[in-house]
C-alpha cells in the first residue's frame, strides 16, 4: 500500500539549474525523482516546500512523495542516499499524513545569506558565500534590517511567483551575525517573493557600503509601488536552512 513520506534534503546548489524540474536541465527535483525511480518509485512528481534559484543551497529543503515501500523509514533513507548524486543527501525520512503538502502546510521558512569580508579570495569558502570588500558598516545594516520585521508589502524587493499574486509577506526574524570575517544574514518569514532575500541583501550591502540612503529599506517598504531595488546578491551565498510545520 502506498504511503506518503516526507524528506529533508540537503544540497549544494552550485551545479543545479535551481530546484524545480526543468526538462533538459539538471535540477534538484529531477535528480531526486531519478533516484526514487531507481528504488521502485512509480509516481509522477515530488512536491517541494519551495523553489530555490540556480546556485542556491539548502540544508532544510522539504519534499514529499507517495510510495509503496514496505520497509522502515531508515532503510528508505539509506536506499536514497545510495543512489542520490554526491551533491544531494536525504538527511531525514519519515512517514507523514496522507494530505501533507510541504509548500502549503509550511508555517515559516528560514534563509541564511553568508558574506565573507576579505580583500583576497578564499577558494575553500567562495562556493558558499559572497566575498565583499572594503569592510561593511554592520551597524547600519543591523539598524535597517529591523525595519523588515512585521507584515509589509515587499513589491519593491521581490516579484510574486504568479502574475497578480500578493506581495504581502510577514517577516518574524531578520538580523546580521558577525563571526570573524563572516557576516551571516538570518531571515525568517511565512513566505518569500521571487528573489526577495537576494534583493534585500543587495540593498543592505549597498547601505553598508554607504552607496545607498541609510533609510533605503524603509523607503522600499513605505513605497512598494515606487522604483524597485536594483541588483541581486549572488546566489551562491544563499541557503534555505529550515522549513517549520505544526508537527
Amino acid at each position: 500500500m502506498s504511503e506518503r513520506f516526507r524528506v529533508q534534503l540537503v544540497y549544494d546548489g552550485t551545479d543545479f539549474s535551481g530546484s524545480q524540474f526543468q526538462k533538459e536541465l539538471r535540477t534538484v527535483q529531477g535528480e531526486f525523482e531519478r533516484a526514487l525511480n531507481r528504488i521502485g518509485w512509480q509516481g509522477k512528481r515530488v512536491l517541494f516546500a519551495g523553489r530555490t534559484d540556480a546556485g542556491v543551497h539548502a540544508a532544510g529543503q522539504v519534499a514529499s512523495f507517495d510510495m509503496a515501500w514496505g520497509h522502515t523509514e531508515k532503510e528508505l533513507e539509506k536506499a536514497l542516499n545510495a543512489v542520490l548524486p554526491p551533491d544531494i543527501a536525504a538527511a531525514r525520512v519519515q512517514k507523514t499524513r496522507d494530505d501533507f503538502q510541504p509548500r502549503y502546510d509550511a508555517l515559516s521558512r528560514e534563509y541564511h545569506y553568508r558574506i565573507l569580508c576579505s580583500p583576497t579570495r578564499d577558494p575553500l569558502q567562495e562556493r558558499y558565500c559572497w566575498r565583499v570588500w572594503p569592510e561593511l558598516d554592520i551597524r547600519l545594516m543591523r539598524k535597517e534590517s529591523r525595519f523588515l520585521i512585521g507584515s509589509h508589502d515587499f513589491a519593491a524587493l521581490g516579484t510574486p511567483h504568479k502574475p497578480g499574486g500578493s506581495t504581502m509577506r510577514e517577516i518574524t526574524h531578520a538580523r546580521w551575525v558577525k563571526k570573524g570575517n563572516d557576516l551571516v544574514f538570518e531571515i525568517t518569514g511565512n513566505a518569500f517573493l521571487y528573489h526577495m532575500v537576494r534583493r534585500i541583501v543587495m540593498a543592505l550591502v549597498k547601505i553598508g557600503e554607504h552607496n545607498e540612503s541609510a533609510s533605503g529599506i524603509r523607503d522600499y517598504l513605505d513605497n512598494p509601488g515606487g522604483p524597485p531595488a536594483q541588483g541581486l546578491a549572488p546566489a551562491r551565498g544563499l541557503s534555505l536552512v529550515k522549513v517549520e510545520y505544526r508537527d
